[in-house]
């Protein structure tokens, strides 16, 4: 009814005003503050920690060092709990650290009446230290490792994982062959969401009630019960209406060194309130990666054998783990599929904040490398790089292995062919054919592959609970977070087709609390649209049920003549409308012909599917050589995301990962020194684009059917950011004829090549 319409967002919070962030209006006024002392070396042991002089500060409540928290070691990572110890995430962390690992680790706290308190009193602890070498390099650190950075990794190595297909090795004895070869790099960069990881807490009624700008409040509340050594069901997550994450919030973040805190002072709600400074060091980052790619290749372009190597930047926690490199690896067998492959992934730990998830989920970086690889290899052989991509790209029928997804259509042929179509690409390849001059243009496309949640590495689960209100309206809870994305919307649309009601009539609550909302496991692996649709289905059909049999007692016909359309109770045979919504509920609540009923179902669904999600990114660009400057003029991105159920949230989606993609080729990278110590931790010297940066979007949907999924939907949150900075690359490609094999392409990357290869003048 309403699904692929164009609608305005539904905004059922509209009491929330347009302004989408976490403030302190928010905290109990009389809230205490916390404010954290960080470590001011990369790698050590903190010895004695002197607070005398900081407690003589007035305001100050009490000064919690890393020698007061409990010994249990916790994981942070967002993802589900697993009763299989294998299937566990990483317990690294402790509340503050004895044993510093980067340049801003979590030592201490204070906590005062006020912030200026606060910041007295952290100028005033003395912190004795025991320094160790420190490695910043994943390469570097785990070569001689003298002091391991977590005892239980000897060698600095967190995980190593193979994913190998036929005989690598007797494959590329082949006669004939041309090998080609490449290794690519892309940087730290940070989520940068307008909205810093607030939290505060308090203790009520015997339980410890968190309130934080979270993806994953279910997962918070278990992991801060972990950490505390307490029962789950003794911590309260409440997750309110937020601004953006991005990933970084699909992370435990002081979330349980808070809860913590208000113990300390007798349940008095307690506020962190980290800095943007604060949240660019101590929270989570894009891994940097080394991914080294060797491709033997037929003439024609056929694909014998390919080996990939990836050395993942973990930093100093595991965070996610392992699974941001292994999911790069993985995409390697998929994207184009070959008969002998040798892959290998590191995770790696070094003296650096730690990294996690962000958008994307390391296939921003695998994209990277191997789609400029690709067009290394079409330029080895001579051939278009579009034609390479379509004689090889995952065909019609492929069916994984392992998670055992199908693409069930031609879906990269349809992507990359209305790309080409919209961007004019075989005419512009041509005119911008032997270019000479300081300005060149040039077009480069690459394309990507994405799943839609964790299943079958993870549990994906969603509950929905509906209820029929008095005024006959639908009121629907799900544990799925609206993050500024617009779920909210997509929920309302499919819950109100599902019963036949006004989208009007639907009212969803946006804020989640573990005391009352259903449980399940957030906003994170583009998963909540395709997973909240079994739940919401699910449910609609048991509540709709018993409207209709409520619905039967009222007008005394069967329930099988009858059906809901327009929030209006008909029949079937002729369409009458018999009675409202509203006139339904009223006398189904307040009746004293019968017994009373009020309408609700809750259903769980444990989701067993998953579906591959497929696209293509198209850019032209201006280089101008001299200034070794690159300018986006256009970019175009091609998506198959199945059905769309809105495709105003689905453009704007699209255009806000395209833009960050943008940066992540061009001008964002998260810069240290010798010491491990960032250099650009703020907005201004931290490179994002503005709006004066932003080239030209287009966006196309490819709308093949998700036959897996009750609205036809796949993942779309995440895969706009995966390919565009490949294209960009390949563009500069072609305008340029060199291979930039590293991002961003700041001028500090671009110059060096520029006058490498005869560019520039290597008087300059």
């Amino acid at each position: 009814m309403y699904v692929g319409k164009k609608i305005k967002r539904v905004d059922a919070f509209d009491k929330v005003t347009g302004r989408a962030k976490f403030t302190e209006d928010l905290v109990p006024k009389d809230a205490y503050t916390a404010k954290i002392y960080h470590s001011t070396i990369a790698h050590g042991k903190v010895l004695h920690i002197d607070t005398t002089e900081a407690m003589k500060v007035p305001g100050v409540v009490k000064i919690v060092t890393c020698f007061d928290v409990p010994k249990i070691q916790f994981p942070t990572a967002g993802h589900p709990w697993s009763t299989e110890k294998d299937h566990q995430d990483v317990a690294d962390r402790l509340l503050l650290n004895e044993h510093v690992r980067y340049y801003g680790d979590d030592v201490a706290v204070v906590i005062a009446r006020d912030e200026v308190a606060c910041k007295q009193a952290l100028k005033k602890i003395v912190v004795e230290y025991e320094e160790y070498p420190a490695n910043f390099d994943a390469l570097d650190s785990i070569k001689d490792v003298k002091v391991p950075i977590h005892e239980e990794s000897p060698d600095n190595i967190l995980k190593h994982t193979t994913n190998n297909r036929g005989n690598f090795e007797e494959a590329i004895k082949e006669e004939g062959l041309i090998k080609v070869v490449g290794d690519y790099e892309t940087p730290i960069i940070s989520h940068a969401h307008l909205e810093n990881p607030d939290v505060y807490a308090y203790e009520k009624s015997g339980k410890i009630v968190v309130v934080a700008s979270t993806q994953i409040p279910h997962i918070i509340r278990r992991v801060v019960g972990q950490a505390l050594g307490l029962g789950w069901g003794k911590i309260r997550v409440i997750k309110p209406y937020i601004g953006g994450g991005f990933g970084n919030k699909q992370d435990a973040l002081y979330e349980p060194l808070c809860a913590f805190l208000t113990t300390q002072v007798g349940g008095h709600p307690v506020k962190l309130l980290p800095s943007r400074e604060e949240t660019f060091v101590s929270t989570r980052t894009r891994h940097a990666m080394k991914i080294h790619i060797e491709s033997y290749v037929r003439k024609n372009g056929d694909y014998v054998a390919r080996r990939v190597e990836t050395y993942s930047n973990g930093g100093a926690y595991a965070s996610h783990g392992h699974s941001i490199a292994a999911k790069g690896l993985n995409c390697f067998h998929q994207l184009y599929p070959c008969e002998n492959i040798k892959g290998d992934a590191y995770s790696i730990y070094t003296n650096l904040p730690a990294g996690g998830a962000m958008r994307g989920y390391g296939i921003p970086q695998a994209m990277f490398a191997y789609e400029a690889h690709h067009d290394d290899v079409a330029k080895a052989l001579g051939m278009d790089p579009l034609e390479l991509k379509l004689r090889n790209v995952m065909p019609k029928g492929y069916v994984d292995p392992f998670s055992h997804n199908e693409n069930y259509y031609d879906s990269f042929r349809d992507c990359l062919e209305k790309g080409a179509e919209a961007i004019d690409y075989y005419a512009k390849k041509e005119k911008y054919k032997n270019q000479t001059g300081n300005i060149r243009y040039g077009i480069g496309c690459a394309v990507y592959w994405y799943n839609t949640g964790v299943f079958p590495i993870s549990l994906e689960s969603s509950s929905c609970r509906m209820i029929v209100n008095e005024d006959g309206s639908v009121q629907i809870q799900l544990p799925e977070t609206e993050i500024g994305q617009g779920a909210d919307t997509a929920f309302t649309q499919m819950a109100a087709d599902s019963l036949g009601m006004r989208i009007e009539d639907i009212h969803i609550i946006s804020t989640q609390d573990t005391d009352v909302s259903p449980f399940g496991l957030g906003a994170y692996a583009s998963r909540q649209t395709y997973m909240a649709s079994f739940s919401i289905t699910k449910t609609a059909k048991e509540l709709k049920e018993k409207i209709l049999d409520q619905a039967y007692l009222q007008t005394r016909i069967t329930p099988n003549n009858l059906d809901i359309v327009d929030s209006t109770i008909v029949r079937k045979t002729d369409g009458r409308k018999l009675l409202t919504m509203e006139e339904l509920a009223t006398e189904s609540l307040y009746t004293l012909k019968t017994e009373n009923q009020h309408i609700t179902a809750e259903t769980t669904h444990t989701v067993r599917t998953n579906a591959f999600s497929f696209g293509a990114s198209f850019a032209e660009v201006k280089v101008d050589i001299d200034l070794a400057k690159v300018e986006v003029v256009k970019l175009i991105n091609v998506h198959d995301a199945g059905n769309i159920i809105n495709p105003q949230l689905a453009e704007a989606q699209a255009h806000g990962g395209m833009s960050m993609a943008v940066g992540f080729a061009l001008t964002e990278e998260m810069k240290y020194n010798d010491k491990g110590r960032i250099l650009n931790n703020n907005l201004l010297d931290y490179k994002l684009g503005t709006i004066a940066d932003t080239p030209e979007f287009e966006v196309y949907f490819i709308e093949n059917p998700e036959p897996t999924s009750p609205y036809h939907t796949k993942s779309l949150g995440e895969p706009p950011t995966c390919s565009p900075a490949p294209a960009i690359r390949n563009a500069v490609l072609t305008a340029t004829g060199i291979s930039v094999n590293k991002i961003p392409m700041t001028p500090h990357v671009l110059f060096p090549l520029f006058k490498e290869n005869g560019l520039i003048d290597n008087d300059l």
